[in-house]
């Protein structure tokens, strides 16, 4: 017994000395905020080998050089497994690598309809291990295009092209479903042309609106996979969808053989006992769309007719209200079976936030007016929803006018109604259109509503935030703020519009004018990967032919040109309509490069690449010794747009100066598509478009450049900046022509900005570019016109079209000037892209110069792909102090100025580097630091 004890503690003494021996410290990283294919938990996804990536979290805050050594990843079939460290379907090992974006899934062939689960570990610098991340998961849809089913369904009421407005309902749609058990696993996919609701016995699933993302229904259709398991239950079920009419019935899309004029829906759904069932899993029921589920009109209905100036609003009919029309109660005897319709779509899933409602509105004042109307003040212009109480008599019709303007009652006939019902009372809330404007006035009470009847809400993209800044400029915060809120107003629908009350297209030209600011304020890598491959799918089809106003401006003769089925690309994306000009479909280059800059994503390259060939294919086809000649028809060949005085000066379109910028974009499209080629490989391309690039500037320079005084063409901020961005200029020669361009921004303009859409995107990317905070900051703080100073002085709440605010039919919510986005961003809190380094695994810090602005402090952050960087600084007496933040597995370079030189003395982690380019430079690692200029200026 005694030595059967003595040897028990010797035991226990091994052990805990094995235990102590082995045990390490904890790592100085976790992994977390995992993202599969850029989004959170993603849903429906059909790549086999997706890509995961992760963020690093300090585990000591006040620790510094944070690093990853290697990583790895668990994927499994189920929680369980997954909780027990068992990768049942990929382990990868541990990986000796810093990598953690990006990262190709490689384990087993995926399965659709699936979940699979999975986390992360990593070793940080010390080789320690850290602990295992959150789990997250992603599910697939459905691989192969043969696995789907079901059929296009819609109703028997047909659209009529010829009517003043829409003239079909909204449709209902119901199956009634029964299960024998209830289900562990329920994934339905829903693809619509036009928008959809899904209810499931009654209720409605998720908080989605406006479903699915815009995409281009000549050849494509995004289903959305929703999890319904917990809604369906043993016995009889009312599957039920509601279609919007919307874009079904956009002339774009309308005119192909296979597709009828009204909105068309097909879904798919196989019901599991299991929750995880395995690959040979029977069903318990497969429920697909056929002729089998019953239709009947809703009482809602499309007002206008989704056109150009003809976005309208909704009718709701209270009268038509059937309360339980999805639930297995409804009385089914009036309703008539689904039509299946033979159409023709490649079914993808929507790889994307979906949008959702934000920043609840609620009005600042109701005016009653001498002609019984009642004028409601909202306070700020916004895109979305409205939601108004009303009171009256069965039959009586309310009407909603909605203005951007205070002197008008509708711009752009944005207009929508409520009938009400046998109770005398409801409430009009929009569905499957929206309004964009500030006043509504509403007609048909009588009294007055309250203004706790009223609310609104901003419709967008589900995207999530990615920056902060603030500093002591009151302008430049309201203009921060002003630019992000017309931004996200924007944002509908997994595109940039360029206003959403007139046209809501997704121009290229505008596309300059947003996207780096998109990109530094917002996560919108998953955004921007949807909308290249919209571009890719509208490639192909000619641009405009014509005058856009003219009946004659759509596609095949109703919206825009002729399917050419070459690399002609029309000027907006997914929607074809609109006129451009080269800067229009050249976003198809830049787009990508930028993504790639910001992201360290070369697959964006990949997938883009023969579009950027076919592109710049057909320009080449357009030139003549080297030089582009115009094409296409009156609006196909635009330069800048919406310059200061535009509309009094006259479309610029066959002057010198358009052709000029023409061609310096073709060589800035050339350069960029070179170095894309570069990077994966494409040398023989990427040397034939460098090659051409330089044949095409040298003629550019010999033709439009004016020796005299340095300039290219009229001399204008825009062929300015298009000729030094596209590197035009002679070596010898580039500094008198920056010096040319300072004069006209100091001098001739007084500071101000004289350019327009493109012209201002080009002007603001190469000013950010050579570090030009001075120039950027004498044009955005001037409060006369043409400024941004002057819409604020002008009681603007969101962004014009235009420099001038009275100009009938213009827009005052836009995408015209939202480029200084950026720079607030990567200018003044001076959190910048290395350009070496794709992706800020390395990164710049460089505060503004002591005397570029008028600031004393400026505050920022931004949400990289590898974390929040944070730039804090401050100028008390003309002395430095600079706060920064630098996140694990990131280093920073800080430049500075020889003559605000820090004090570095009390961090190991900063190394001083070689000077470049007159600064002085210092290596940050991973770590949070207080920086102290040494010397008093």
């Amino acid at each position: 017994m005694k030595q059967r004890l003595l040897l028990l503690l010797w035991g226990v003494f091994g052990t805990l000395c094995w235990l102590d021996a082995s045990a390490k410290p904890n790592s100085a990283v976790l992994p977390y905020s995992l993202r599969c294919e850029y989004l959170e938990n993603p849903t429906g996804i059909t790549v086999q080998s997706p890509r995961l990536s992760w963020i690093l979290e300090a585990t000591d805050k006040t620790a510094f050089g944070q690093h990853q050594t290697a990583y790895r990843v668990l994927v499994a079939s189920t929680t369980r497994l997954l909780a027990k460290e068992n990768g049942d379907v990929w382990d990868s090992g541990w990986v000796n690598s810093d990598q953690m974006q990006h990262i190709a899934y490689s384990g087993q062939k995926l399965h659709s309809d699936r979940a699979y689960h999975w986390k992360v570990q990593v070793k940080d610098e010390q080789g320690r291990v850290s602990a295992w991340s959150e789990p997250a998961y992603w599910t697939t849809g459905l691989f192969d295009a043969n696995g789907w089913k079901a059929q296009w369904i819609g109703s028997d009421e047909m659209y009529n092209r010829a009517a003043a407005e829409n003239n079909i309902t909204d449709p209902w749609f119901r199956k009634t479903v029964a299960l024998s058990k209830r289900p562990g696993k329920a994934t339905i996919f829903v693809a619509s042309v036009g928008y959809h609701e899904l209810y499931v016995n009654g209720e409605r699933i998720g908080d989605e609106v406006l479903a699915p993302a815009v995409t281009d229904h000549t050849k494509r259709a995004r289903y959305v996979a929703y999890d319904i398991a917990d809604k369906l239950k043993r016995g009889t079920n009312v599957i039920a969808l509601w279609l919007g009419t919307s874009w079904s019935i956009f002339p774009g899309y309308i005119l192909h053989d296979d597709r009828p004029l009204t909105p068309i829906v097909t879904a798919q759904m196989d019901v599991y006992e299991e929750v995880s069932p395995g690959d040979g899993a029977r069903p318990l029921a497969r429920v697909v769309t056929d002729a089998s589920w019953k239709t009947h009109p809703s009482p809602n209905r499309l007002l206008g007719k989704w056109d150009f100036r003809n976005m309208g609003g909704e009718i709701w009919d209270a009268r038509k209200e059937i309360a339980d029309w999805n639930r297995t109660s409804c009385d089914e005897t009036a309703w008539r079976p689904a039509i299946e319709y033979p159409t023709k779509l490649t079914l993808s899933p929507q790889v994307i936030e979906g949008n959702r409602l934000f920043d609840e509105i609620r009005p600042v004042a109701i005016e009653e007016r001498a002609d019984g109307s009642f004028r409601v003040d909202m306070g700020v212009n916004f895109a979305g929803w409205t939601e108004v109480s009303v009171k009256g008599q069965e039959g009586d019709t309310i009407r909603f006018f909605y203005s951007e303007r205070e002197q008008d009652d509708i711009t752009f006939g944005l207009h929508s109604a409520y009938v009400i019902g046998d109770g005398g009372t409801g409430t009009f809330r929009n569905r499957f259109n929206y309004s964009s404007g500030r006043w509504i006035t509403i007609r048909g009470l009588d009294e007055a509503p309250d203004l706790a009847d009223i609310r609104g809400w901003m419709v967008r993209t589900d995207f999530d935030n990615a920056a902060r800044f603030e500093c002591s400029d009151t302008l430049q915060n309201w203009m921060y703020d002003r630019i992000r809120w017309t931004f996200e107003n924007l944002s509908l629908g997994g595109f940039i519009v360029d206003c959403p009350q007139r046209e809501r297209m997704g121009y290229g030209g505008d596309a300059h004018a947003t996207s780096e600011t998109g990109m530094f304020n917002y996560h919108l890598a998953a955004f921007y990967t949807k909308w290249m491959q919209d571009w890719r799918d509208v490639q192909g089809t000619e641009p405009m032919v014509g005058n856009m106003l003219d009946t004659n401006y759509a596609r095949k003769a109703v919206t825009s040109g002729r399917l050419l089925n070459n690399g002609v690309l029309p000027h907006t994306a997914p929607t074809y309509w609109g006129g451009g000009g080269p800067a229009w479909g050249g976003i198809v280059v830049t787009l990508p490069w930028f993504m790639y800059q910001h992201y360290g994503d070369k697959q964006v390259l990949d997938a883009n690449f023969e579009l950027i060939q076919g592109w710049l294919g057909f320009l080449k086809s357009h030139t003549q010794d080297n030089l582009l000649q115009r094409f296409g028809g009156q609006w196909d060949f635009l330069g800048d747009w919406l310059w200061p005085n535009a509309t009094a000066e006259g479309m610029n379109n066959d002057k010198p100066e358009t052709l000029c910028l023409n061609n310096a974009y073709y060589v800035f499209n050339l350069r960029t598509a070179a170095k894309i080629a570069g990077i994966i490989g494409r040398t023989k391309e990427a040397n034939a478009w460098e090659a051409q690039a330089e044949a095409s500037a040298k003629a550019i320079h010999a033709r439009f450049f004016n020796e005299a005084d340095h300039s290219y063409a009229d001399g204008s901020m825009a062929n300015l900046a298009a000729a030094l961005l596209a590197d035009i200029p002679p070596a010898q020669l580039r500094s008198n022509v920056m010096e040319r361009l300072e004069r006209e921004i100091v001098d001739v303009r007084g500071g101000h900005i004289h350019a327009g859409i493109t012209g201002g995107a080009l002007l603001f990317k190469l000013l950010r570019d050579e570090g030009r905070d001075d120039l950027i900051y004498s044009m955005v703080s001037q409060t006369a016109y043409p400024s941004w100073g002057y819409m604020k002085a002008n009681g603007a709440t969101t962004i014009w079209e235009m420099w001038e605010k009275d100009l009938p039919g213009h827009s005052l919510l836009h995408s015209s000037y939202l480029y200084p986005g950026a720079w607030y961003i990567d200018g003044v809190a001076g959190i910048k892209r290395d350009p070496q380094f794709p992706g800020f695994r390395k990164f710049i810090i460089r505060p503004p110069f002591r005397d570029a602005t008028d600031l004393t402090w400026a505050n920022g952050s931004f949400e990289s792909p590898v974390g929040t960087i944070e730039s804090n600084w401050s100028r008390k007496d003309r002395k430095l102090t600079l706060d920064v933040t630098v996140p694990p597995n990131s280093v920073a370079t800080l430049q500075l100025r020889p003559e605000e030189a820090v004090d570095i003395s009390a961090y190991k982690s900063i190394e001083r580097l070689a000077d470049h380019d007159g600064l002085l430079q210092y290596k940050v690692l991973p770590g949070t630091y207080r920086l102290v200029q040494l010397t008093a200026p």
